[in-house]
Order: structure tokens, then C-alpha cells, then sequence
């Protein structure tokens, strides 16, 4: 993603993935604050996702060691701070061993913290590493995919506990952008979700929270008129949507969705991404998200599309 900024023996603790347990959060006699940490890949964005939380009024504070974020949120709540971003720099273990006990005393605070994790491809992050002309933080005397796979291996688990997780391997600066002020820029009572098309052939997509296949559609590819058009244009789309098959399979997601959307909230969560994929990217996915994504409109969810694959048949 050219453009994209880069930044530079305890007591047992319990796991990561126990912060699930800080939904069950009860009033506090301080007004409540919206915590985002925000992680992943070096490469990968995370100074980009900070500067656009900031230029939506978040306070972001970058590169922050885990042990001081307790303080750095009881500060926020004193100076009337409501939505606090911190880039946390988790590449050492000793710091990412701090993450548990950090989570339970925000918890105790009354602070649930949502994990932001950007992340790409080795290959993409390898040239914007060089683009930079930067060495990875833990490539060490080894190669820079060396560095690459260690982090990628450190923070498998932070991945794993992640509330958005968003892949920059084809976004550029605009598109992260609008990634983010789609999850942030708004309300935080609903459900904000991603249509994501894409084609089979180039991936399925890593940030993905649900993958449907829609090849069981007859392509447009096969029809010489349409061969050239995409699921943007209104023949081809009048064309998916009109095949035996494509309103109930799309009346069924959205019925699945409106009760995995509840499910989300009750839980603390607030994204969803929803991949829908056919062949090349084209034709099917991108006509079906489209419609998907106008009917959760309808339904009252905000939704945004992005068609990853376009243009890269």
C-alpha cells in the first residue's frame, strides 16, 4: 500500500482470549470511555489507522507500553478524554505478557478495550519495508522475512482476540481510511458491517469474518455481452439477481444475519465483515454484495462494500 506510514520470569497471567469477559461491564461513577487499541503488522498501517482515528476526534496516543495504559485511561477520564486510540507496541514478549493483567484492570475501571489489528501479506510488507528502506524490529541479523515471521508468530494470539481485523495487502491510504471511518466514525450502538467481494482465484480474504461462496450462479463470463462489464453495471447485475436461486440465497443471509448481528452486540462486538466470493471477483460477488449491502441498509445496519478484486482479472 504505497504511502502507508510504518512505525518503528512474572507471575503467570491468564490468557488473552479471557478479555471476552470484560463485556460484563457495570456502571462506573465516571462517564464511560471508549478505549481502541490499535495493533498488527509492522507495515501493515498502524500509524495510518492512527492518524485517521484522529482525525475523527479521537486522542491517540502512539506507541504506548502496555503497563502504563491502566494510567493513561484513568488521565483520559479525569480531562474528560471519551475516546482514547493507543498504538501499543506488543514486538517484545515482556510486553506482550503484560496484555491480560492490563485488560482486567481496565475492567475494573469500567474500560472495555477493542483491538484494532492491521495486517498484509509478506510480500507487501516486504516492499514497503523496502520502499522505506527500513529493517523489520526483529529481523536482527537475519532477512528481513526472518523479522516478518517472528512478529507475525508474536502476535498470532492478539490477532486471534481481535474486534476489527482489516488487511491492507490491496488497500491504499484512501481505502484504509474509509475502513476506518466506516467502524469508528459513528455511533457505537450498532453493528457496522463490511460486504466484501472478492474472487477464489486470488484468496480468500484474511480478515473475513464469514465467507459465502456464490459460484453456484451461472457467470456472466460465459455471456459475450456482459464478458467485458461488471457486477457494477446494471445488465450484469439485472443478470445475477434475476438467476433461479439468487433472492432466496440472499433472502436467507439476510434472515442469518439479522439474528448474527444481535448475537454480535450481546457479545461486545461491533464489526462484522462478510465475504462474499465467486471465481475472478467480477460478475456474481460483486452484483450479490451490492444488493446484500443495500438491503442491510435497509435493515437498519450500517454497512459499506468494498470489492477487493476489481480490476485485478
Amino acid at each position: 500500500m504505497g504511502g502507508v506510514s510504518t512505525e518503528t520470569a512474572t507471575a503467570p497471567t491468564p490468557p488473552i482470549d479471557e478479555r471476552a469477559a470484560l463485556t460484563d461491564v457495570t456502571a462506573t461513577e465516571v462517564a464511560p470511555l471508549r478505549l481502541v487499541v490499535v495493533s498488527g503488522m509492522s507495515g501493515a498501517g498502524r500509524s495510518t489507522t492512527a492518524d485517521n482515528l484522529e482525525d475523527l476526534g479521537w486522542y491517540v496516543v502512539d506507541n504506548l507500553p502496555p503497563s502504563v495504559l491502566p494510567d493513561v485511561c484513568d488521565e483520559a477520564r479525569r480531562t474528560g478524554i471519551r475516546q482514547l486510540a493507543v498504538v501499543l507496541d506488543v514486538r517484545t514478549r515482556s510486553f506482550f505478557e503484560q496484555l491480560p493483567t492490563m485488560f482486567a484492570e481496565l475492567k475494573e475501571a469500567g474500560t472495555v478495550p477493542e483491538i484494532v489489528y492491521v495486517e498484509a501479506s509478506d510480500d507487501v510488507i516486504v516492499r514497503r519495508q523496502e520502499s522505506v528502506r527500513r529493517p523489520h524490529p526483529l529481523q536482527g541479523d537475519g532477512r528481513l522475512l526472518d523479522g516478518i515471521h517472528r512478529e507475525r508468530e508474536l502476535l498470532a494470539t492478539l490477532r486471534a482476540a481481535a474486534d476489527l481485523v482489516i488487511d491492507t495487502s490491496s488497500l491504499n491510504v484512501h481505502q484504509l481510511g474509509s475502513r476506518i471511518t466506516h467502524a469508528y466514525g459513528g455511533p457505537d450502538h450498532a453493528l457496522r458491517v463490511t460486504v466484501l467481494s472478492f474472487g477464489f482465484k486470488n484468496g480468500i480474504p484474511l480478515d473475513a469474518d464469514m465467507i459465502f461462496d456464490v459460484r453456484f450462479l451461472p457467470n456472466p463470463h460465459w455471456v459475450p455481452e456482459l464478458r467485458p462489464q461488471t457486477g457494477l453495471s446494471a445488465p450484469v447485475s439485472a443478470y445475477v439477481l434475476g438467476q433461479p436461486g439468487a433472492e432466496p440465497f440472499l433472502d436467507s443471509l439476510e434472515q442469518v444475519l439479522e439474528t448474527v448481528s444481535q448475537g454480535y452486540l450481546h457479545e461486545g462486538k461491533r464489526f462484522a465483515t462478510i465475504g462474499i466470493g465467486c471465481t475472478g471477483g467480477k460478475h456474481r460477488s460483486t452484483a450479490i454484495s451490492e444488493e446484500l449491502a443495500r438491503r442491510l441498509r435497509a435493515d437498519g445496519l450500517p454497512t459499506t462494500v468494498l470489492h477487493r478484486d476489481l480490476g485485478r482479472e
